[in-house]
């Protein structure tokens, strides 16, 4: 309960995150049958990075920040660069996941954030109280996964990036992408983690592999561990990818490599782990 998103937002690996979200989500768009998502660690919508929690903490100025000033970004890039102008509430702040997931809807989809954390949930309910589709609870992460699935339109997607400041977070990532899969094995799963210990993160894809579904993982280094502070390595597993995200991904992860670096080491690494392709 004392993690709050607010002292990471817009940082290399939120923006990681979040380009896998936008690409995912553009391609629900694709048909005209509507679809669901589900955001369990949802925070409060969008970040002030002007706000004393971004200032004590400001990670967003090596994410973010760089990306804003970079030039001639690829079109996947682009496409989330588009996204965050359009969801954010002005220069200063950054969109969490609530508020591209919102500004990518539909008129015919729906989505459902779930956030525990209390001050953070007052917030985020009475940022989407008149939002058409969009129902705000305060309920635990983990429990939401199975009691929301599978949902009624039967397409869709959910987002599952836990803060990592609780031990066992790996083992309820599998067993939640495994619940989930077992009531909905058709639904796209977006995992995200915070790799802190490599050999803890090679344990996980290896149970993660034994998953019946197609699973695409997506990493980005931004130097070797032994050369810098705080977090440098994050990434997604996603579930049924959708067509083109591994393509898009490789694209836009050689360029954010590079653009993201604070030493040698930075790279992005894209790969299926499972056999079922």
């Amino acid at each position: 309960m004392n993690y709050r998103h607010a002292f990471h937002a817009g940082n290399f690996a939120d923006v990681w995150k979040h380009l896998a979200l936008v690409l995912s989500l553009d391609h629900l768009r694709l048909k005209e049958a509507p679809f669901r998502v589900l955001d369990v660690f949802a925070g409060i919508g969008t970040y002030d990075l002007s706000s004393e929690e971004a200032a004590r903490s400001p990670e967003w100025q090596d994410g973010i920040a760089r990306l804003w000033a970079a030039e001639d970004p690829p079109a996947p890039v682009k496409r989330y660069l588009d996204l965050v102008a359009a969801a954010g509430d002005g220069p200063n702040t950054y969109p969490g996941s609530p508020a591209l997931i919102a500004e990518m809807l539909r008129y015919q989809d729906k989505a459902l954030f779930c956030e525990l954390h209390p001050i953070d949930y007052e917030i985020l309910a009475a940022r989407f109280e008149r939002a058409r589709g969009i129902k705000v609870e305060r309920r635990d992460a983990w429990e939401a996964v199975r009691a929301h699935l599978p949902p009624v339109e039967r397409r869709g997607l959910v987002l599952i990036d836990p803060p990592f400041e609780r031990p066992g977070e790996f083992e309820r990532l599998v067993e939640a992408l495994q619940d989930g899969l077992s009531r909905w094995a058709t639904g796209t799963y977006i995992l995200w983690h915070a790799d802190k210990d490599h050999y803890v993160t090679g344990e996980y894809r290896r149970a993660l592999a034994e998953t019946e579904a197609r699973l695409l993982v997506a990493d980005l280094q931004v130097c070797a561990p032994h050369e810098g502070q705080g977090l440098v390595s994050a990434g997604v597993t996603i579930a049924n990818p959708p067509f083109g995200l591994e393509e898009a991904l490789a694209e836009a992860g050689s360029f954010l490599a590079s653009l993201f670096a604070r030493g040698s080491g930075a790279k992005a690494e894209i790969a299926r782990i499972s056999g079922r392709w």
